[in-house]
């Protein structure tokens, strides 16, 4: 009989087979629900994820096509035709992402889902604000440097900045209920986009930004919301301001901000202006000291002014016209200004209009070199004289040549002094003059430069209005241009530098803040505070010199001094402007560094949310601020008021 062989390998299939079948048979449900789990994921994740991805690609794409023909094209009738294809994908996005809805009740990717959501539903509210925006700016699109209907544009092309500034006087009222209008529709974007956590997302992914571009992007609607909110009680006033329903007449003061006081500057000159429907007439300028000649101090000057300035200061301590702009809030300080004035002789005017010298760069570099009879040439190029714009070089030449004031100290009257003494700002008048004039008669073209630079000085407080109508004053508040100390609900800061004496050497000093901000378990805060001031040239003895400075730091009411250092002369915390006050002197010597380190608590603690108000001082170009809370952390340069955010 004949036994079969049996091959191992052979049993071995026959046994893998039969276990295969068995375990199919077995589990033939599970696997079924299997499948059905992978069509159901397929359907709800995978497909409509495409979908998503699809339309927001071209979502991207249209609006990289509307930020093309806004920089590039400029054409107000391209930019409302690219608003329409952005809205028409936006609105695809929408569809396709609420197939997604269900997974917002989900933990971890839930949040990730609602932030889209609030995004999309703020890019709705953000066009409808476009297209109105699109309207009302139609008829002024040549001042803004866009093209449009030709119907609604300037009438010729000889049309110049006065004659635009006619028709924007001429139609102001009719841009109000528009604002309005964009206001509301903008608040609405704030309020789905302030939904967004940044905190949840990465710091990077693939080496690109992410956490702080989202940031940047709710900061940016934050801001475009209180701006267009802001302005509207201006726009109310501006025909006041602007002499259309009566002339007005205005102090302007000039602040030299290259000799830094609370303000913004040194009150260096003054002049009177008339304006009628919106034009300036020519302003003559005079000296401060000539001001100050005709009237008689009766108000007692601050300490740190008498210790630190001495000169006139030594027999009688009551406060001089030209340095009244000692306290940081510049009401404060001009109430106290104007009713002196109006005892030297200075009387009947609607308000003060005070301007730094960045003024004049930023729009010298729109206009470029412009003469002045009788003065010469002036330009923004570099002089390397000072390492500074030439405009400036020639007014501290002019107004300040090389050499000491010396006052008697018996009499209090001035015994030495430079060249030009007697007259040392006549300069001023008529450089604001040729600004003014050769601004004004500038084509049509140059308007949206000109447009920018004023628009710059104003947001970074180069410029500064104080006026005696109560609801004017309400409404150059409201736009931030007045140089009020704010009231804040969180944290606050503000830090006031005053040169006493230290010729211009602000035109040489860096300074940079840090906040190391510490968060207890029981919500309460501590702060490190450290200013550093760096003096980044030679002595010279005309414009760069020891600088005497007083610094004010200014923080919530009720905050407490834990520790201090830096200070030569230190005073103790007291209040002031409902802020309380860290304050003391030193002296920074060129090529010089002083550092300044406070340590203080807050009288409230924080919950969920931190949130702090930095106020920028006046005058000062743009000061590096640092801010570190845990984890989290901002750095910019301070170039007007910031508010900050953080999820704690």
């Amino acid at each position: 009989m004949e036994i079969p062989q049996i091959k191992p390998d052979e049993l071995v299939k026959k046994s893998f087979k039969e276990k295969l079948v068995s375990f199919v048979k077995k589990r033939k449900w599970v696997l079924v629900g299997v499948g059905v789990g992978l069509a159901v994921f397929m359907a709800a994740i995978i497909i409509p994820g495409l979908l998503v991805y699809k339309n927001a690609r071209a979502l991207t794409a249209s609006a990289r096509k509307l930020e093309s023909v806004v920089k590039d094209e400029q054409n107000i009738i391209r930019v409302r035709e690219e608003i329409g294809n952005v809205r028409s994908d936006l609105t695809s996005l929408q569809k396709s992402y609420k197939i997604l809805g269900w997974t917002r009740i989900l933990p971890l990717v839930g949040g990730y889902y609602r932030d889209g959501d609030a995004v999309m539903k703020a890019g709705q509210h953000g066009l409808d604000a476009a297209e109105i925006i699109i309207t009302t700016v139609e008829p002024y699109a040549d001042i803004i440097g866009f093209t449009g209907d030709p119907s609604k544009e300037a009438q010729s092309g000889e049309e110049n900045a006065n004659d635009r500034i006619e028709f924007i006087v001429a139609t102001i009222d009719d841009v109000i209920p528009q604002l309005e209008e964009i206001s509301q529709k903008v608040k609405l974007a704030q309020a789905e986009i302030d939904k967004v956590n940044p905190n949840r997302y990465p710091v990077k992914v693939a080496g690109r930004e992410v956490r702080n571009k989202i940031k940047d992007g709710v900061a940016m609607v934050d801001q475009g919301a209180s701006l267009v909110e802001d302005s509207i009680p201006l726009l109310r006033v501006a025909p006041y301001l602007m002499g259309i329903d009566g002339d007005r007449e205005y102090l302007i003061l000039f602040q030299n901000d290259k000799e830094l006081r609370p303000t913004g500057g040194f009150l260096t000159a003054y002049s009177l202006a008339d304006v009628s429907e919106g034009k300036f007439s020519p302003v003559a300028s005079d000296d401060i000291y000539h001001l100050d000649g005709r009237y008689t101090p009766s108000v007692p000057a601050p300490d740190p002014v008498v210790k630190y300035i001495k000169g006139p200061y030594v027999l009688n301590k009551n406060v001089r016209l030209r340095d009244m702009n000692f306290s940081p809030d510049f009401a404060e300080s001009m109430d106290l200004f104007v009713e002196a004035a109006e005892k030297a002789g200075i009387r009947d005017i609607d308000g003060v209009i005070a301007v730094d010298t960045q003024v004049l760069v930023n729009l010298l570099d729109v206009l470029g070199q412009i003469g002045v009879p009788g003065f010469g040439n002036f330009s923004t190029e570099i002089d390397p004289r000072c390492d500074c714009p030439q405009v400036i070089y020639e007014l501290e030449s002019f107004a300040d040549q090389e050499g000491p004031v010396i006052w008697d100290p018996l009499t209090g009257e001035i015994i030495l002094a430079p060249p030009n003494m007697d007259n040392r700002k006549k300069i001023v008048g008529p450089l604001m003059n040729s600004i003014l004039s050769n601004a004004l008669g500038q084509p049509k073209e140059k308007l949206p430069d000109l447009f920018e630079a004023a628009f710059k000085s104003l947001l970074e407080k180069h410029v500064l209005l104080y006026m005696l109508d109560d609801e004017a004053q309400a409404g150059v508040e409201s736009f931030n241009i007045a140089g009020r100390i704010k009231e804040y609900g969180g944290d606050y800061l503000h830090v006031n530098d005053a040169n006493l004496g230290g010729r211009k050497s602000n035109l040489y000093v860096n300074q940079e803040v840090v906040q190391n901000i510490e968060v207890a378990p029981d919500g309460s805060v501590t702060k490190t505070l450290t200013i550093t001031y760096k003096n980044t040239k030679d002595y010279d003895g005309w414009l760069n010199s020891v600088l005497p400075n007083w610094t004010r730091i200014y923080v919530p009411r009720g905050s407490e001094l834990i520790d201090s250092s830096g200070f030569e002369d230190k005073a103790q915390p007291y209040e002031d402007l409902g802020k309380t006050v860290f304050a003391g002197g030193f002296e920074l010597r060129p090529n010089g560094v002083v550092q300044i380190e406070v340590v203080y608590k807050l009288p409230f603690g924080v919950d969920d949310e931190y949130k702090m108000l930095i106020q920028k001082q006046p005058g000062k170009d743009a000061p590096l601020y640092s801010i570190e809370l845990g984890k989290q952390s901002e750095e910019l340069f301070l170039r007007t008021d910031k508010e900050f955010r953080f999820r704690i």
